[in-house]
């Protein structure tokens, strides 16, 4: 692996449990996911990351199981750049639909 190589370094973590999607994965095969995640973030020395799970073709999946990736941000320039237009929140609508969220969990 060299040393300057981001993509050298891009990891994925993927559960044992098959699943196309994240909603087809049950809870109690998703609870390690993180811990390795953060621990090859750790072993690759990526101070700044991003761990991505996309589901479905329109936000970007190509592979029909799940899995996530470990990227480094080592500067501006290289690994996972993102950006979607901004919006303005309209505060009470998000509350209302906190409550919603939170009454459903």
């Amino acid at each position: 692996m060299a040393a300057a190589c981001i993509f050298c370094k891009i990891v994925k973590v993927i559960p044992k449990h098959h699943g196309a999607k994240l909603g087809d994965i049950p809870d109690d095969s998703l609870s390690e996911i993180l811990p390795v995640a953060k621990k090859l973030a750790q072993l690759v020395n990526a101070d700044d990351y991003n761990i991505l799970q996309n589901n479905g073709r329109l936000a970007h999946q190509e592979v029909d199981h799940v899995h996530f990736h470990m990227i480094p941000k080592p500067n501006a320039q290289e690994g996972l750049g993102i950006g979607w237009p901004a919006q303005k929140t309209d505060m009470d609508k998000l509350k209302q639909l906190c409550s919603e969220l939170k009454s459903k969990m």
